[in-house]
């Protein structure tokens, strides 16, 4: 199967959800129920790298492929998720080049960036696949994505998707929000300076939503990868589930 990157490259309009762990048993709901990725959060959630690897396994003994968000500036973490075969980054909090480009040094091997080399990871089938092998698949087809959520960021979308190799970006909404003054533009004006930025540029963009009709609006509207928060979807149907008429 081509890889999830190589998939969004060629126009696939691909679904996945945000998860927080432990949630083995939703990892595995997910891919029963034919998800096309999981995005597992290591920024909000626990970044335990021993469950993390049972999630990214389980995921791919049902051939659904991994995204990982890091935490902020994590390079170790980075290392560490990709070498377990997670085969994308997502990397919060993108507001200037320098960012972008730690970023995708991080996530790359030689020569593109200086990711530690190794084969006798869980990503090189513990030392079977052949170096040089290995090294190409993973420079051709490691998804290197970050977050836009600032104003600063805003104002540098621009430069900061023309750096080589950083395949995309998703806005965090909350953060931007947060972040955001009376002086700055109106966030859903910010949100689609973005998305703007993004189409002319021929650059992958995620979304984050909360239902189906919104993921079906993000799809419509240019979105590449759309993923459910599945922690807030999962409260709206477990509320309605918790008030039936009495």
């Amino acid at each position: 199967m081509p890889s999830l990157r190589a998939r969004a490259r060629a126009g696939e309009k691909l679904i996945g959800a945000l998860l927080r762990m432990p949630s083995e048993e939703l990892v595995e709901m997910l891919a029963v129920a034919e998800f096309d990725f999981v995005l597992i959060d290591c920024e909000h959630g626990p970044a335990d790298l021993v469950a993390l690897r049972q999630h990214i396994a389980l995921a791919q003994a049902h051939d659904v492929p991994v995204i990982v968000r890091v935490g902020e500036g994590d390079r170790g973490q980075i290392l560490r998720v990709l070498d377990q075969g997670a085969e994308g980054i997502l990397a919060p909090h993108l507001d200037t080049t320098t960012d972008a480009e730690a970023l995708v040094s991080a996530s790359m091997y030689p020569p593109v960036g200086d990711r530690g080399f190794a084969t006798y990871s869980r990503a090189g089938r513990f030392g079977l696949v052949d170096p040089a092998e290995h090294r190409d698949w993973w420079l051709e087809n490691t998804l290197v994505l970050g977050m836009i959520e600032s104003p600063r960021g805003v104002a540098n979308v621009d430069a900061l998707i023309a750096v080589p190799r950083l395949d995309g970006i998703m806005v965090g909404p909350a953060d931007l929000a947060a972040s955001s003054t009376p002086e700055d533009l109106p966030v859903p004006e910010a949100i689609a300076a973005v998305h703007s930025a993004l189409a002319r540029a021929g650059s992958l963009r995620m979304d984050i939503v909360g239902t189906r009709d919104a993921a079906s609006a993000a799809f419509v509207d240019g979105a590449d990868l759309v993923v459910y928060n599945l922690a807030s979807s999962l409260m709206a149907h477990l509320r309605g589930l918790a008030t039936p008429a009495r």
